[in-house]
């Protein structure tokens, strides 16, 4: 089988204050332990090496928490080192998240210099009203001088997260948002849809979110906002070349190690084998270099790859599912068929691509393949 191409997730679980939607590990934290985390990363990653293959990554992550509360110079001596371990693609892209209410220009402008070349700034709303709602700690006049700043800063590929569905939101509020985002000309806009994720302060105590006629509204309202925008992947809308090269490995089912308390990652041996991995969300059990809290081998490989292979607007090439996954197409042609038969998919030229009712009844179509 070809070599799957490989990317990197480093999960930096710190933040000033966690949100009551969020369900990704983190933790509050006014002191973090920057140097220690460091090295404890790298160590990690060192413990990861028998999943490389001699591969070099393609793409690099930063995520969390709020990782832009590291300083650059953690940032610039972690991606140093990282690079002495594993080799970098030429083109590498290499993403920071930032949240607004941490947003200083010689911050960004550190940043940068690092070599990170996209900055994805988790907006999630332009309104004060909203954005109070949702436990955020900036106020909207920081999210949009935080985009200045990034611009200053001399990021040439910003992404900026919006939501919807947000408590009383109506469709004029949704509007405005993308409106105001839009201003800043971003190359990338992640607008994605409030879920109530269980164990979250959301889910225990659930706001008054629109009804689902509602959110149908608004989501074709700000369809036609963005339709300057390629609307490439369920949540995800970019200039064209500026698709998140590190999301489309995710959702072309290719391979990403996983480094830092919460991180996920997923291998593919010599033999096609796939391999999961969950680490620890225990800081202390981290610190002590106990990383893997749970690693397995996927059990339904086509349900697996069509819920990220279906995201995509354009879907994959046929034969990605074989090469991805080291199992032959025709192990799926009759759930493919009735796929078909029900158009939540369409297979033209080699090309596997959900229809618009696929993308609409998404989870409807993965059923069949469970």
């Amino acid at each position: 089988m070809h070599a799957l191409p490989l990317s990197l997730y480093i999960h930096i679980p710190f933040c000033a204050r966690k949100c009551p939607y969020c369900d990704f590990y983190s933790t509050e934290t006014k002191q973090i332990p920057e140097k220690y985390y460091i090295e404890t990363l790298l160590e990690d990653l060192r413990n990861d090496l028998h999943y490389v293959q001699d591969r070099p990554l393609t793409s690099i992550f930063i995520g969390g928490g709020t990782p832009s509360l590291l300083s650059a110079h953690s940032i610039d001596l972690l991606l140093n080192e990282i690079e002495k371990i594993i080799s970098f693609k030429s083109n590498i892209e290499i993403t920071i998240e930032a949240n607004p209410g941490t947003a200083e220009q010689q911050k960004f402008s550190d940043f940068y210099r690092t070599g990170i070349n996209r900055l994805s700034i988790g907006v999630q709303s332009f309104q004060n009203e909203k954005l109070k709602a949702l436990g955020r700690i900036h106020h909207a006049d920081e999210a949009k001088r935080a985009i200045e700043l990034a611009r200053l800063a001399g990021f040439k590929n910003i992404n900026i997260d919006l939501m919807h569905g947000l408590p009383n939101q109506a469709i004029e509020d949704a509007q405005y948002d993308l409106r105001t985002a839009l201003q800043f000309s971003p190359e990338h806009l992640s607008w994605y849809q409030l879920t109530l994720e269980p164990n979250t302060p959301f889910a225990l105590h659930p706001p008054a979110c629109p009804a689902e006629e509602i959110l149908w509204e608004i989501q074709e309202a700000g369809e036609q906002l963005l339709s300057g925008y390629e609307h490439y992947e369920t949540s995800a809308y970019c200039l064209p070349g500026y698709a998140c090269r590190h999301n489309m490995n995710y959702w072309q089912f290719g391979d990403y190690l996983g480094i830092g308390a919460g991180a996920h990652g997923k291998t593919t041996d010599a033999t096609s084998k796939i391999t999961r991995y969950e680490k620890t969300k225990n800081l202390d059990h981290y610190f002590e270099h106990q990383f893997v809290e749970k690693s397995y081998s996927p059990q339904n490989l086509p349900l697996e790859f069509m819920m990220n292979a279906l995201r995509l607007t354009n879907g994959v090439p046929l034969n990605l599912f074989s090469e991805r996954t080291g199992m032959a197409i025709s192990d799926i042609n009759t759930l493919l068929e009735i796929a078909k038969n029900r158009e939540f998919i369409k297979i033209d030229h080699n090309r596997l691509q959900p229809t618009l009712l696929g993308q609409r009844f998404l989870n409807d179509c993965l059923e069949l393949f469970i």
